[in-house]
């Protein structure tokens, strides 16, 4: 926004005297006795949810002070009027929103759906806004009153705890994103795309020639994610910005995601590192495809079975017996309920079987040292170096080198490891090609980026890699996701344990031909179960 602007703070503790100070000092009195409002303790206070009557006149009272930006008054109708009365006020200063009709529907119960219609003028320029939201009236815990449950989104639903409604010239012009084949990419087309596009509009608005605009935006809170435009007044000029995404591709991913909830897919191209598709289905809006950091499971397994060949522990067809059980300095790890134990399985027999306890005995075999596996993904694999520079924020892994029981954990993707799908597809880009290119969304010439750089994988490592994988797809632990993909295909299943979840989080990464993809479902149970179908309806576009 240009310079003039102010940016209210939806939340925060401070009290604010508006009006007399008579009706302050009450107000702030109300405010003390922790239910905000304009009334104090009051005797005989009533108890238990309020009834019909009251939800009607709490609405009603609340949304008429609103109508007539009366900020204090109708912040005194809800249980939090410090907090209420600054975001509203903001809703008529800093937003520049007048002519407000509130019209509220059926409530539900203590629940009031409403419409919301006005206009926002700047700077000459004015355009109607329309949108719906809803609210909750409860009972006051000291006064007894029936308030309206204070949340941003009274306001606006877009709003978050700590953010700002701002109307002014834009912060950053606006960019026209197309994909890799030249076509369009907006938030109306490819819903999960919104915050990746704002984050390219953010990043690189001036530098593709564009011009702002003005706007009602929502700021958000510290900076934590670019604006998040609302209304547009004043169009900019877009400047033209390339991204590697195909849509068809994207099409798939967003379609997939949406079967499964709190789940992120990332897929990329082996033979160069760019990203073509990136889709997340959450409740927060969080970029985990590229941002998240959480234990992998056993799609880390392909990390390990790396050491272990590079290091000459075994190979492929060499020995890893997977028994019941194994202990490493004090903790017992075991596998999935219902594996045989074999005591004659190879690497690739516990690989795509998913043998936890094949990986943690192995680790404990020289020459490897608790730094191996940290060595091995940051060496051969680009992890864990923050050097990745996709375009937007990311992150590119964390395998720390650790001592005692985390050692075994990490091997198996637990402990103290954190990946990503974005780092989990690129790890099994690097396997089957046995070269580490950097995962990209925008082309580095555009700006000069200088990508990550690693040694990546011998070519022996590679194939063995990628054959594992293979039977992994083809008879093993991810079959029944990548059941009917023909062509090149492999694959890993993960199931990570977060302490507190009922469930695991499901994992799953696999290839076809030059196309890799990883996918993470947040308790979705073992990894075929969930993230599988979504990396495998990823492949199945071809890219």
């Amino acid at each position: 926004m240009g310079k003039g602007v102010k940016a209210a703070v939806i939340g925060g503790v401070c009290a604010v005297m508006v009006g007399g100070a008579g009706y302050g000092a009450y107000n702030i009195l109300g405010a003390l006795d922790g239910d905000g409002g304009i009334g104090g303790v009051a005797a005989g206070k009533k108890s238990g949810p309020p009834d019909e009557d009251e939800v009607e006149e709490t609405t009603r009272e609340f949304f008429a002070a609103w109508e007539k930006g009366e900020a204090a008054r109708a912040a005194s109708y809800t249980n939090n009027d410090a907090d209420a009365g600054r975001l509203l006020g903001a809703f008529a200063d800093d937003a520049h929103i007048t002519g407000v009709r509130i019209t509220p529907g059926p409530a539900e119960g203590t629940a009031v759906p409403y419409t919301v219609e006005a206009k926002v003028s700047y700077g000459g320029r004015s355009e109607p806004l329309a949108y719906r939201s809803r609210l909750k009236v409860v009972r006051g815990l000291t006064t007894g009153r029936a308030l309206v449950d204070w949340q941003p989104s009274v306001v606006h639903p877009e709003l978050r705890k700590d953010d700002t409604l701002v109307t002014g010239e834009s912060q950053d012009p606006p960019v026209e994103a197309v994909g890799r084949d030249g076509s369009r990419l907006t938030k109306e087309k490819y819903p999960s795309l919104g915050p990746v596009l704002d984050a390219l509009r953010e990043k690189y608005g001036e530098k593709a020639g564009g011009s702002p605009g003005v706007e009602l935006v929502v700021r958000h809170a510290g900076g934590s994610a670019p604006d998040t435009p609302l209304l547009t007044l004043a169009e900019g000029r877009p400047g033209k910005l390339t991204t590697t995404i195909s849509p068809t591709a994207q099409a798939a991913a967003e379609r997939a995601a949406k079967r499964f909830a709190e789940s992120s897919v990332v897929a990329v191209r082996p033979s160069t590192g760019e990203v073509l598709a990136v889709a997340n289905h959450r409740a927060d809006g969080f970029n985990a495809a590229f941002q998240g950091q959480a234990a992998p499971g056993s799609t880390m397994k392909i990390v390990t079975a790396a050491m272990l060949i590079d290091n000459g522990v075994t190979s492929m067809n060499g020995p890893a017996p997977c028994p019941d059980t194994a202990t490493w300095q004090g903790q017992t790890f075991k596998n999935l309920t219902g594996m045989k134990p074999n005591g004659e399985a190879t690497l690739a027999d516990s690989f795509l079987r998913s043998c936890n306890t094949a990986f943690v005995k192995l680790i404990d075999e020289e020459p490897l040292t608790d730094a191996s596996l940290s060595q091995e993904a940051e060496r051969r694999f680009g992890l864990g170096r923050d050097d990745w520079k996709t375009g937007i924020a990311s992150f590119d892994g964390r395998v720390p080198a650790v001592a005692g029981p985390d050692r075994a954990a990490g091997a198996i993707g637990q402990g103290q490891v954190q990946m990503s799908p974005l780092t989990m597809a690129s790890v099994t880009a690097t396997a089957i090609t046995g070269a580490f290119r950097q995962p990209y969304l925008v082309p580095p010439g555009l700006d000069g980026r200088r990508l990550a750089r690693a040694e990546g994988l011998k070519a022996g490592t590679a194939a063995q890699l990628k054959q594992m994988m293979r039977l992994t797809a083809t008879r093993g632990t991810a079959r029944d996701a990548m059941r009917g993909l023909g062509g090149d295909i492999g694959a890993k299943t993960g199931s990570a344990e977060v302490e507190g979840n009922a469930r695991s989080d499901s994992w799953f990464t696999g290839f076809r031909g030059d196309v890799a993809a990883a996918a993470m479902t947040e308790q979705g149970g073992h990894g075929g179960d969930a993230a599988g179908p979504i990396v495998a309806a990823v492949l199945r576009t071809g890219g």
